[in-house]
């Protein structure tokens, strides 16, 4: 069971509209963004963290693709792999610089299951009791959006959504998912978890796209 006083919080501060904003620095950080310390990286989540066993773990890419993928761990660490270092913004207002993540491009992951032109938004599952967020296929094609497994040169910690995330760091935190399991290529968007809960459907820091 999920974290119900930490969901029913989040979802009262997207009703009501009241998390406050934080001091802005300079250019690089979003605005009603606090930055902090290098040494921090503050953990959220549902309150469950899905046990990992890479004998049973699979990863797949399914919808609207020529060519559906499904792989097991081992498979996965042999795609190849990119490394991109980009400042990181939480809709709680927390903003980290210079994070350092390895993993999958998604560029390369959409052209070898090869995108059929009906997709048009893609929908990251996950291992936490469902949880799902939606970004669209546009967004998802970024050079530097990634399925991230190593964390500043280490395999990515469960607290912050190992063995397998989503990185698309253009957009707030939640939308780079923690305990990536599916990527779902769809040709209609599925608002997911939070979404449906009064966050924005997007997530632009930069326009503060919180809540809806």
């Amino acid at each position: 069971m999920f974290n119900r006083r930490f969901v029913e919080g989040k979802e009262r501060i997207a009703r009501e509209h009241t998390l406050g904003a934080g001091h802005v620095g300079h250019d690089r950080l979003p605005p009603g963004q606090h930055l902090v310390r290098p040494d921090s990286f503050p953990i959220l989540d549902l309150g469950v963290r899905p046990k990992f066993d890479p004998a049973t773990w699979t990863f797949d890419a399914f919808g609207e693709v020529e060519r559906p993928l499904r792989c097991t761990w081992e498979e996965f660490l042999t795609l190849p792999t990119v490394t991109v270092t980009r400042d990181f913004h939480c809709v709680t207002t927390w903003s980290k610089y210079d994070v350092t993540w390895t993993g999958v491009s998604f560029r390369w992951l959409a052209e070898h299951v090869g995108v059929k032109p009906a997709a048009q938004h893609v929908i990251a599952h996950c291992a936490d009791l469902g949880y799902t967020t939606n970004v669209p296929l546009a967004d998802m094609m970024a050079a530097d959006v990634l399925l991230a497994y190593q964390l500043e040169g280490e395999p990515l910690p469960h607290e912050h959504g190992g063995p397998l995330r989503t990185l698309v760091p253009h957009l707030y935190a939640w939308k780079s998912a923690k305990f990536l399991r599916r990527l779902e290529f769809s040709a209609v968007d599925k608002p997911g978890f939070w979404e449906v809960r009064g966050y924005h459907n997007y997530g632009d820091p930069w326009r503060e796209q919180r809540f809806d």
